[in-house]
């Protein structure tokens, strides 16, 4: 006799990533920054007094919404902190999805939304990208209560101009939401879209440009109704004490932010270069990640004799992408050991 919901009973479940417990390794297979966080959140985190551990945390996180509505120009009231942004998809599709209501996104994309969807048991459109992975015109077209659009996607790091999810916003009949978990690492952002569309929310997570994927903390940004509402959703005190105080430090350390978002920019035109040099296709990228195709051998085979010697990249055996690795942007040194393990990899064919 089973227990479960039957939409429960079917659904296999998100995959994160492998995290290896051995040390000395080079992970390179869940886009964490290859950098630490600034300073400044280790000093705020041991600043937490007893006190405020005994308390519940602020049910809204607001020391952060407001150090972040200074950054980004907008109101507290525009934004909503969430444990991680994974938690701000599930809001968003526990708010506005259900077993009428659709969620439709352009695929391959992050794996984590179809899962959310079997949880929420509510319809899923997916649209193919092309090989070039621009937006789909017929994602204009689904009717769907929830759209979702990554950008930069993962896994393929590209970027799709502002201009033309405005004009996506423009023609849905319900929600967009634009993640952007990986937007620190671009040339362009959507924010305005957030500021100026009643229908457009912005995810942002503190894991990949911040350091804080340990802490999981991110936020939404999107006009006040739809605040309001997603506020509704969510956990009674879904960030706590410590992560708030993290957060917020790191977020106001703006030069410590860019300096390592431009070290690793600059890392990752040297790995994509190196790539390139060695034969491999690879797609333009505005994240912290490549998505790269080997040249003469299956991308299966470079990930095992990479795992082999303790080098972690991401692939995934579904067949639009098995002949791609997903390699995250590591520190020079980690780069440099990557490239010189991947010649050797190809010489012995």
């Amino acid at each position: 006799m089973g227990y479960f919901r039957e939409n429960i009973e079917k659904m296999a479940g998100y995959e994160p990533g492998f995290q290896p417990s051995e040390i000395d390794v080079i992970k390179l297979n869940t886009n964490e920054n290859p950098y630490p966080p600034s300073p400044k959140v280790i000093e705020a985190i041991k600043n937490i007094t007893p006190e405020q551990l005994r308390k519940y945390p602020q049910p809204r996180g607001d020391t952060f919404r407001q150090a972040a509505a200074k950054i980004f120009k907008v109101e507290p009231e525009n934004i909503i902190c969430a444990n991680g942004g994974d938690d701000l998809l599930n809001l968003a599709i526990r708010a506005f999805c259900d077993e009428k209501r659709s969620v439709a996104y352009p695929t391959p994309t992050y794996s984590l939304y179809p899962e959310l969807a079997k949880i929420a048991d509510c319809p899923v459109i997916e649209i193919p990208f092309d090989e070039e992975f621009n937006l789909p015109a017929k994602l204009a077209t689904t009717g769907a209560a929830l759209t979702i659009v990554c950008n930069p996607n993962a896994p393929s790091g590209t970027f799709i101009p502002k201009e033309e999810l405005r004009q996506l916003a423009g023609e849905i009949k319900g929600v967009l939401l634009i993640d952007e978990a990986y937007v620190d690492f671009a040339e362009d952002n959507c924010l305005e879209l957030a500021k100026s569309l009643p229908n457009v929310i912005i995810l942002r997570s503190m894991s990949k440009g911040y350091s804080l994927a340990g802490m999981r903390f991110g936020f939404g940004i999107a006009n006040e109704d739809l605040i309001k509402g997603l506020m509704k959703v969510k956990d009674s005190y879904n960030v706590d004490t410590v992560s708030i105080a993290a957060a917020t430090a790191a977020i106001e350390d703006r030069q410590y932010f860019k300096n390592n978002v431009q070290k690793v920019k600059l890392d990752r035109k040297i790995l994509i270069e190196q790539l390139l040099g060695l034969g491999f296709t690879v797609l333009a990228s505005q994240s912290n990640f490549l998505f790269a195709k080997p040249p003469k051998i299956r991308a299966i085979d470079v990930y095992e004799k990479l795992k082999n010697i303790n080098i972690y990249v991401r692939y995934w055996a579904y067949p639009d992408i098995k002949d791609k690795l997903r390699i995250s942007v590591g520190t020079s040194e980690q780069n440099e050991k990557l490239i010189n393990a991947i010649k050797e990899i190809i010489a012995e064919g």
